[in-house]
């Protein structure tokens, strides 16, 4: 199967070479690698030039952007920036972080799910951190999740899904996208993925506001919206992410602000959140 990658990276010349060498020793080599050096000041851009001088299926293009650290729509601008490169030849597009590095036989083992499953439309490993002299498993969501630095769509599923939303939540958004087409998804925890920064959350109270707007243009509806602005609130002991998750669903509808699902894809993402809510009730 043909593989084709997407890395957005920024600053990250102290990771980049240690995730595209975990690429070029795979057992099962990608087709192409597109790295996009999204605005980096540091020496990014130089150190991928060194492996595109090795290996032409690497190649490096440069994306101009703002510096302020927000999720969704800056990373993911980026991998479009990258994709818009490729052609359509591919089987499996993936969209990875840039400070990740891969055992040998994952790329293997991603198209052999693919060959044995025609319906599944989503696969990946899990992240670990580092902790002293162990890698532990990066626990920040449910074992089911597929990580946003470990995406990897079967073309199909892709492209039926709508691709990658222009949004915050893009990373949950796409797995419910695939199972309401009725694609099914696979974590293999097996398939263990050092994950060199720690996810650390570390986003400006800006991106609470957008988390709100991002449930509004969702469908997710606003009883949903406190449910989950209280509970990121209570993670973060930080009381105004909650007030900031509504002002940003109180403002999208107020300027009628795009859905970026129908109405009928709303029920079911909708369906979905309060069928996990209750679920977790009754496993306590």
């Amino acid at each position: 199967m043909k593989i084709y990658i997407v890395i957005p990276a920024h600053n990250e010349e102290e990771h980049i070479a240690k995730t595209l060498e975990s690429l070029v020793n795979q057992q099962l080599k990608p087709a192409q690698v597109i790295v996009v050096n999204d605005n980096s000041t540091d020496r990014t851009a130089a150190v991928v030039n060194d492996f595109t001088q090795h290996h032409h299926w690497i190649k490096l293009i440069h994306k101009k952007s703002s510096d302020e650290h927000l999720p969704g729509a800056k990373i993911i601008a980026a991998f479009y920036e990258g994709y818009e490169v490729l052609d359509e030849d591919y089987d499996i597009i993936c969209k990875f972080d840039a400070d990740i590095v891969f055992e040998e036989n994952y790329l293997y083992q991603l198209s052999q799910y693919f060959k044995e499953n025609d319906r599944l439309g989503m696969v990946a490993g899990q992240c670990y951190i580092q902790k002293n002299d162990r890698w532990v498993l990066e626990n920040l969501s449910k074992d089911d999740h597929i990580r946003g630095s470990l995406k990897a769509y079967r073309k199909a599923c892709f492209l039926e899904i709508g691709k990658i939303a222009k949004s915050i939540g893009w990373d949950t958004l796409d797995e419910l996208m695939a199972q309401y087409y009725g694609w099914e998804l696979k974590v293999d925890p097996s398939l263990k993925v050092k994950h060199l920064k720690p996810t650390g959350f570390n986003y400006s109270i800006g991106a609470a506001r957008l988390q709100g707007v991002a449930t509004y243009r969702m469908r997710i509806g606003l009883i949903l919206t406190l449910i989950i602005g209280l509970k990121r609130a209570w993670v973060k002991r930080e009381a105004r992410i909650f007030f900031s998750y509504i002002k940003g669903f109180l403002e999208a509808k107020r300027k009628g602000t795009p859905f970026i699902v129908d109405p009928k894809q709303g029920r079911f993402l909708r369906n979905y959140r309060w069928k996990g809510i209750f679920n977790s009730f009754k496993s306590k």
